[in-house]
């Protein structure tokens, strides 16, 4: 038995789905030359990863409140809420590039917010007991700037 993934049992198809298109997102992120849609593409990607892992920790249950994915994740992996709260707190930028405001996101935040998108979904697909993917490595990312 695997502790990332205590039942050992393959991921659901919903999971493994959600998982391959935060890695496409990634690199749709990753080749994007604008800020915004850099950071936009990296966003969506945190929240695909974040759908995978709520796949396998949540059943479905009776439609009650809608409740955001970032909300949660919190309550669903505990040991995630700085993850959550981090990309709660970018949502509304993302909003805002994607609505076309070029200049709602620096380069440097674009270039971070894929770095730190990448290291989510390696941090997920570890918790799920899938090999590494070195999704970082495997972009083409700019060097971190100095502060």
């Amino acid at each position: 038995m695997d502790s990332r993934n205590p039942s050992s049992a393959p991921l659901p198809a919903t999971a493994v789905s959600s998982l391959a298109r935060a890695h496409e997102a990634l690199a749709e992120a990753a080749l994007a030359t604008e800020p915004a849609a850099r950071y936009a593409a990296a966003h969506v990607a945190a929240l695909r990863v974040t759908a995978a892992l709520l796949a396998v920790r949540t059943r479905p249950a009776p439609r009650r409140r809608q409740r955001n994915a970032w909300t949660l994740l919190a309550q669903v992996a505990p040991e995630l809420e700085e993850w959550a709260v981090f990309f709660a707190a970018g949502a509304a930028k993302r909003a805002a590039a994607e609505a076309g405001l070029s200049r709602a996101v620096s380069t440097r935040e674009a270039d971070d917010l894929l770095r730190d998108s990448g290291r989510f979904l390696d941090l997920v697909e570890r918790m799920l007991g899938l090999p590494p993917q070195q999704v970082l490595s495997q972009l083409a990312l700019p060097p971190a700037r100095a502060s």
